[in-house]
């Protein structure tokens, strides 16, 4: 081998960890709820943002970043696995409690949940193609320490295998010294259900300087809604501070990558739910390490399915074959797309593709309107005022619109001369070739991914759930090969997990050595959606 070709080799495997100060770099997400770009690194400084202003000041604003949902659990089903919800099965908004131990829901007919049938839905955890696990699953295989505080809310209960935390207390301050980690923090001051539950808190933003969208009558209620939503994105602020401040603490915070972004869209109505924008695009920040030198801005579009192979290409993981969005650092999009399923106690059928300028939307079931009667909705102070003002004739046409049915299949909006999607442009000759364009990109989406929520709900959950029993997961066995235990289980899509006196759950990647410090583990299967396996005890000893 020659010399230059050495050299080569060389800069190749060393210059990431002098550039970069690790070959494992730390990632961290801070996740809020609920909220549009309504930050002044997206040009709207009615809120006083200064830890998030400064993230964006040292970091890349991404403006054209898309949730796949327009509500939190379908849109977090898809960030943990880096899959649609809608082939997934997860996107009706929602399909149960976020808790482990499924096997006994009750039905829900006397809260009125229904398919497009009008068969009763029950509570379930929905069961995903086997292939899928939740992504931090291979960051764990590959060293990582992954932690979650707390919320998870993916439509099925968050499996052992996925984290090493999941709780309250999480963080990445409970792992062991220089191990590198990936940690999620979920705050939600900015909640829709905030706008009633900090009703007795200050509000920090004058109603008298908000902005007011047209669909919105012009009254106190809406004005102070609209400046509780903005105080609300204060006190969310703060906390953000606090997690930069730690990491500055803990000198981690030049050399970690840090992403900042919401689940979805705003939580005021006409907004969360929604497969329009004002639904749909979010803010997302992502601060690189030291030497990157990426800062600034960025058009690229992008789906909340980049963000799981995205980490795993920062954390020099191989992302697995089947996850379908692409890596923010090497790919890219001309389309991105979204679905509306059944929210709550209602069911519409939507699909949205965007391409960030221009925006359609397909109704693919009859809708009375395009306002849908969610009582969880009505505990908004908006959204009573606004259905009492439209019942009693006094809005104008702008603002009585969302109530009325949708003008034939489709929607077109033009984004940039319609930021607030009041113009329906589907039908009109000058739009045509967009119209085309866009459609043409929908049918290609649905053609290549299987859409399992366009049959009724019942007949979902009728496969997830055969004869309305939770699947269970089939059990583990263990061979002592060369001084190690090697475990196994036949259940494709299993994962396996294991823990020494009841300690903290392990994920199993590699075969256990005989010998440890506690007497025997503890040893079983998950799958996404299932019930785990029964337990397997193994002892760690040398004599067997």
């Amino acid at each position: 081998m020659n010399c230059n070709k050495l050299i080569l080799i060389w800069v190749l495997f060393w210059c990431p960890y002098f550039l970069y100060g690790q070959e494992q770099p730390n990632i961290i997400w801070i996740s809020c709820e609920d909220i549009s770009p309504y930050l002044a690194a997206y040009g709207d400084s009615t809120a006083t943002t200064p830890h998030i202003d400064a993230l964006a000041a040292e970091g890349v604003v991404y403006e054209n970043a898309f949730a796949v949902a327009g509500v939190c659990a379908p849109s977090r089903s898809c960030i943990i696995t880096g899959m649609y919800p809608t082939y997934l099965g997860t996107n009706h908004m929602r399909t149960g409690r976020d808790i482990t131990g499924w096997g006994n829901q009750t039905y829900r007919a006397n809260k009125g949940v229904v398919d497009v049938l009008g068969e009763n839905v029950r509570e379930y955890s929905a069961v995903i193609p086997g292939e899928v696990k939740c992504f931090p699953e291979y960051l764990r295989a590959a060293g990582y320490f992954c932690s979650n505080n707390a919320k998870t809310d993916y439509q099925f209960a968050a499996p052992l295998s996925a984290w090493d935390e999941n709780d309250g207390k999480a963080h990445w301050r409970n792992r062991a010294p220089e191990r590198p980690f990936f940690a999620v923090f979920n705050f939600n001051e900015t909640h829709e259900s905030k706008l009633w539950a900090h009703q007795d808190l200050p509000l920090t933003v004058d109603p008298a300087s908000v902005k007011i969208p047209p669909y919105f009558p012009d009254q106190e209620t809406v004005r102070k809604d609209i400046a509780r939503q903005y105080s609300n994105i204060m006190l969310m602020d703060q906390r953000v501070g606090e997690i930069i401040a730690q990491l500055k603490a803990d000198g981690l915070y030049e050399d970690a990558y840090i992403f900042f972004f919401s689940d979805h869209g705003g939580a005021l109505p006409r907004s969360k739910r929604e497969v329009m924008s004002s639904g749909l695009k979010v803010p997302l920040i992502i601060k690189y390490p030291a030497g990157h030198q990426n800062t600034g801005r960025s058009e690229r579009l992008t789906s909340f399915l980049d963000l799981a192979p995205t980490v795993l290409e920062m954390a020099g993981v191989e992302p697995p074959e089947h996850l379908q969005g692409e890596s923010i650092l090497s790919g890219d999009h001309e389309y991105v797309f979204a679905a509306r399923d059944r929210m709550d106690e209602t069911t519409v059928r939507r699909r949205m593709v965007t391409d960030g300028r221009w925006l359609l939307i397909q109704h693919q079931l009859p809708e009375a309107s395009h306002y849908q009667e969610i009582q969880y909705r009505y505990k908004v102070p908006i959204m009573k005022l606004w259905k009492d003002l439209y019942e009693n004739g006094k809005l104008n046409s702008v603002q009585e619109n969302w109530f009325q049915s949708p003008e034939g299949e489709w929607e077109l909006y033009d984004l940039k001369r319609d930021p607030y999607e009041i113009h329906n442009l589907a039908g009109d000759p000058v739009t045509t070739e967009e119209f085309n364009r866009l459609a043409k990109a929908l049918k290609g989406w649905q053609d290549q991914i299987p859409d399992r929520c366009r049959q009724p709900e019942s007949q979902l959950i009728a496969e997830m759930w055969p004869g309305g029993i939770q699947p269970k997961t089939e059990e583990v066995s263990a061979k002592a090969r060369g001084g190690k235990w090697v475990l196994q289980c036949p259940m494709p899509g299993a994962s396996i997990i294991w823990r020494a006196a009841k300690g903290k759950w392990q994920l199993y990647h590699e075969p256990l050595k005989m010998k440890g410090a506690s007497a025997a583990v503890e040893v079983k299967a998950v799958r996404i959606g299932y019930q785990d396996s029964e337990m397997l005890t193994i002892p760690l000893k040398e004599d067997i």
